[in-house]
């Protein structure tokens, strides 16, 4: 009686939910059978535990299988039953009690792929029998891809569809998400590439970029429902093993390239396995590509987990320069990714298991935590460069500064040595200039035979003040004209001299070509009147001559040749220069070196003779578009190129 009236309180303790439990369906029994010509077997029924993969029961079977799941209520009280299935390998049709649920599309090549799209269904209460009830379930697919069927579950309704979308978030939902993100990252990071290919880091940003994209189309062979557009399951398992073999080398390269790892035969053997997997995978025949299908996954994901655990090594060894700290999260991403990679590799584990797979999130987060780290590898180039701007930008603005005040002080000197010219100029001007004039009017009275008269030493003082004003108004010549001829060059000197040299007694000269065969510069015809000045002036003053010929010619368009003849008692030029006495020689001297032409000074008994040559060069820059001579300016210096 005590035991009762225990029992009874227990039963009010306990929750109603547990009560219920007692009437949800139950499993009796799961069987399995092959089926040789697609039809239910009556015999060779064993029994197994799903998920199940037949060929490891029966190798040498493919094609077709059934399986047998008894199953019975646990309460008569006409509640809804619901059943679940994780998958089909890799299509097939669900029936309950000879009642057809569900069926594929297409159960003959090509075939539809249920493998991995889980389904659930309410059990019509017509279909449902007292006692025992049978679900059969017809599992169609090649040998080679391990036929079979995953989990089954059966319940209520609500259970059995929270349970079904569990299953779909772990099966297709995350896989759909990777899919997304490995096209997005994949096209970024190629593009990404493509604009920073010559770069040290653009060799990584496009092996993950490839990597990402070969990721991509692992998954749509994954997440497809028709073989479309590879004719049959095998050929499509074939291009699914390519996209994992090129991953795995995309991955393995990508590493490298991140950490800045130079391996020669690492990458030559890489290459070489990768090489080795496509072969394999797409010559491998279809009886015993089951197999190797197997090796080539296995033999990729343990490269990728030799890569991932040899980049540790590279990231956390010691070095002078320190650790890097984008390589170390790498290496915490790679060492996470090996964790769960594992999980498939270790003998035991079943791939049809949902709840143990980690497939679709080891895929999930190597795209994602990779994605952020060349992410943050690029910020932290923008930044520098933004760094390496703002101080080229401020050296550029100090560069500039430090220009100006060396502008300045270059614009100083230049002020500096043109005044000096400048004075140089003038010095030689009036030497040359007012200097002969001097010269010319202290030869008249010395030589007059009498004192000049009033009106005549006025004409001398007006002459010099005229060679005054023309030495003032001239300056430097710079802005000076160019007589249009020679003899319009020579007329205002030979006006001058020659009726010095009447007085004296003197015969004077002058041959002057017509026309200029090449036009002198203003400065250059300047320099020409000093020199006649400062050459006739000496003769006037020492020579003592009685003839005196001053001659112009231009042999050749670039030559400009000039000679001042006397017949007097010359004197010896290389003892005045070794002296260095003659004021006049020097002036003569420096100004045909401005001129950059060539002085010539030979004197004896016979006379004594100046002649100046100027050579006229033509640069290449003064052709025009037909090959012929420009016509520079006459004022221009830069067309004109002088040799002394």
């Amino acid at each position: 009686m005590r035991l009762l009236v225990w029992l009874a309180a227990l039963m009010l303790w306990l929750p109603a939910g547990v009560l219920a439990n007692t009437c949800a369906p139950r499993i009796v029994s799961v069987q399995a059978a092959p089926a040789l010509d697609g039809a239910r077997p009556l015999t060779g029924w064993v029994n197994v535990t799903l998920p199940d993969t037949w060929t490891i029961r029966w190798p040498a079977h493919g094609d077709s299988g059934w399986y047998r799941i008894d199953w019975e209520r646990g309460c008569e009280n006409g509640e809804p039953v619901a059943l679940g299935i994780d998958g089909i390998s890799v299509a097939g049709e669900v029936y309950n009690n000879g009642d057809l649920l569900w069926r594929d599309a297409f159960l003959v090549e090509p075939l539809s792929r249920s493998w991995n799209v889980p389904r659930w269904w309410v059990l019509p209460e017509s279909g449902l029998q007292p006692g025992v009830n049978t679900v059969w379930v017809r599992a169609v697919g090649p040998r080679a891809l391990g036929p079979g069927l995953r989990g089954v579950r059966l319940g209520d309704p609500s259970t059995v569809a929270a349970q079904h979308y569990r299953s779909e978030w772990r099966q297709r939902t995350l896989y759909l998400i990777n899919a997304v993100l490995c096209g997005m990252a994949g096209t970024l990071f190629l593009v990404v590439w493509a604009l920073r290919r010559n770069t040290p880091a653009g060799a990584a940003y496009g092996w993950f970029g490839l990597m990402a994209l070969t990721w991509l189309i692992y998954l749509t062979t994954y997440l497809a429902y028709t073989q479309w557009p590879w004719p049959d399951s095998i050929t499509r398992s074939r291009f699914s093993m390519v996209a994992m073999v090129g991953y795995v080398l995309s991955a393995c390269f990508f590493t490298l390239r991140f950490g800045g790892q130079r391996l020669p035969r690492v990458e030559q053997a890489l290459w070489a396995l990768a090489a080795v997997g496509v072969g394999t995978a797409v010559l491998v025949p279809d009886d015993i590509a089951g197999r190797w299908f197997g090796r080539v996954w296995q033999g990729a994901m343990w490269v990728f987990i030799a890569n991932c655990l040899q980049f540790q090594w590279h990231a956390w060894r010691p070095r002078t320069e320190g650790r890097k700290t984008l390589h170390m999260l790498l290496a915490l991403c790679w060492l996470a990714v090996t964790a769960l990679t594992m999980t498939t590799l270790i003998p035991g584990v079943d791939r049809w298991n949902v709840a143990r797979n980690w497939a679709a999130f080891s895929g999930l987060l190597v795209i994602s935590l990779v994605m952020l780290l060349l992410g943050a590898q690029l910020m932290q180039r923008v930044r520098s460069v933004e760094r390496f701007n703002r101080a080229l930008t401020k050296g550029v603005a100090e560069a500039r500064a430090e220009l100006a005040q060396a502008l300045e002080r270059e614009h100083a000197h230049a002020l500096e040595r043109t005044r000096l010219q400048e004075r140089m100029q003038l010095a030689h001007d009036l030497h040359d200039g007012l200097g002969g004039s001097l010269m010319r009017s202290m030869a008249l009275v010395e030589q007059a035979p009498q004192p000049l008269p009033n009106e005549r030493v006025l004409s001398l003082l007006k002459v010099l003040r005229d060679d005054l004003r023309q030495v003032i108004d001239q300056g430097s010549s710079a802005g000076a004209q160019v007589p249009e001829t020679p003899v319009q060059w020579a007329a205002p000197i030979r006006h001058r001299f020659t009726r010095i040299f009447d007085e004296m007694g003197v015969t004077s000269k002058w041959d002057m070509p017509q026309q200029w065969e090449v036009r002198p510069s203003a400065l250059q015809c300047l320099g020409l009147t000093r020199l006649v000045e400062e050459a006739l002036s000496n003769t006037i003053k020492h020579s003592r001559a009685r003839h005196v010929h001053v001659q112009c010619t231009q042999p050749q368009p670039e030559v400009l040749c000039l000679r001042i003849e006397d017949d007097g008692v010359g004197f010896d030029v290389q003892a005045v220069k070794n002296a260095g006495v003659s004021v006049g020689m020097r002036s003569m001297a420096a100004r045909a070196e401005r001129m950059g032409g060539t002085l010539e000074v030979t004197s004896g008994g016979a006379g004594t003779v100046v002649s100046l040559t100027l050579l006229f060069e033509k640069i290449a820059p003064c052709l025009n578009d037909q090959g012929a001579d420009s016509n520079p300016s006459p004022t221009d210096l830069s067309h004109l190129k002088f040799s002394v």
